[in-house]
């Protein structure tokens, strides 16, 4: 399978405080310089990134929910990193609730999808223009809907992937509320010929919040996971593509609020692990063991916001994986993004908070690791949709030697 959404690479720790207590969490540190990548329109839902110019940079798809517009956003480079990035508007459309650049028709020049929530209830292609010159010129690109994809149900997201290696790229989607389930959208020969896009159902779902494309089993292809957030279907689950057909493997998560996941090695013994944000509680370390899972629980710390994103990172560079966090519902001096190390091991603690976002902000995003200034450590990547912080990035104070 092709994948078209690349894995970000993970890195870092930084212990200013001893705790007795296993659980005890303890903030310190100052917040981390923020920059902003774009603030002028409304409800910014998401950051995916790819480097669509081959710069070797990431670049930015992103959805405005309620500013009803879908951009790309191309780094600038080093230099010019911390300004506003340049931008274009591929699209208008209503409730956008994600988007990802994905190279629907194999022309070599990557176009985007957006997936559309509340009355719209629709997935579209937004056309890149063959003259890469012309990819910040609004006006050059073109947008259609998915003739399979409309009023089905509300959709959440969106992950491009070769699933069944014909025809290209595919697209692996899921939503919520009434109706909702994940789902493949199958490329035909012509993928121009969106009436020729076939959709399948995988399986019932009640609102998805990630669709993540990784080797979950390690026989070196890529399987999906994904988080199911409400209703009888709730909980973690990997698809493993065998014999023309989807096969489901529970992980976890049927008594949780699952939010976005990734994954990654936080106690680095060569195995993938998965970790999960939880709504209304811990962060949850789904601990790859040699046959199955286990389940270990990591307390959110006092003052900051509930869980909406996790994902593990070496962050100050000791050479350990640590744990970063957004939140929603952060309000007045509350913490939306944060993140935490480990004293003695990933399993016992006492895990330390460590500030990042301090307390602007209120409702936070799927959060991304990248080396976005490009000095060696690794930066996050997210939206901010209620204070309105827009695109945003910040900066690690970390620094190799």
């Amino acid at each position: 399978m092709r994948l078209l959404t690349p894995w970000i690479r993970v890195s870092s720790v930084l212990f200013l405080a001893k705790l007795t207590s296993t659980h005890t969490l303890v903030a310190a540190d100052a917040a981390w310089p923020r920059h902003v990548i774009d603030a002028s329109s409304q409800g910014a839902d998401g950051v995916r990134l790819l480097d669509v110019n081959a710069d070797g940079l990431p670049d930015i798809a992103t959805a405005w929910e309620e500013g009803s517009v879908i951009r790309a956003y191309t780094h600038p480079g080093a230099d010019a990193v911390k300004d506003p990035w340049p931008q274009v508007t591929v699209g208008t459309v209503s409730s956008g609730e994600d988007a990802v650049f994905a190279d629907l028709d194999s022309d070599g020049i990557m176009d985007m999808v957006s997936a559309c929530e509340g009355r719209t209830r629709a997935l579209y292609v937004h056309w890149a223009p063959k003259d890469p010159a012309h990819s910040l010129d609004p006006s050059q690109w073109t947008t259609d809907c998915f003739p399979a994809g409309r009023k089905r149900m509300q959709w959440m997201y969106t992950l491009p992937m070769d699933a069944d290696t014909k025809n290209g790229i595919d697209l692996l989607v899921g939503g919520k509320g009434p109706g909702a389930e994940i789902a493949w959208l199958i490329s035909p020969k012509n993928p121009r010929d969106l009436d020729a896009w076939r959709y399948e159902s995988i399986h019932k779902i009640g609102w998805i919040m990630s669709i993540h494309a990784d080797d979950i089993d390690g026989d070196g292809d890529q399987d999906v996971l994904y988080s199911d957030r409400k209703g009888p279907t709730r909980g973690i689950y990997w698809l493993e593509r065998q014999d023309s057909q989807w096969h489901r493997h529970k992980i976890g998560g049927a008594d949780s609020e699952n939010m976005f996941l990734s994954t990654g090695d936080l106690d680095q013994d060569g195995r993938r692990d998965v970790i999960c944000a939880q709504r209304n509680g811990p962060i949850r370390w789904y601990r790859r063991t040699e046959n199955s899972w286990t389940s270990h629980d990591i307390p959110l710390p006092e003052g900051v916001g509930t869980g909406k994103s996790a994902a593990i990172a070496d962050i100050n560079l000791d050479g350990r994986n640590d744990v970063v966090f957004t939140c929603e519902n952060a309000h007045g001096k509350r913490s939306g993004i944060r993140w935490l190390s480990w004293e003695k091991n990933p399993i016992e603690g006492p895990w330390h908070s460590h500030e990042i976002g301090g307390p602007a902000g209120i409702k936070f995003d799927r959060l991304v690791l990248d080396d976005v200034d490009q000095d060696g450590d690794l930066d996050v990547l997210t939206c901010e949709e209620r204070d309105q912080l827009g695109v945003i990035w910040y900066e690690n104070p970390h620094k190799l030697p």
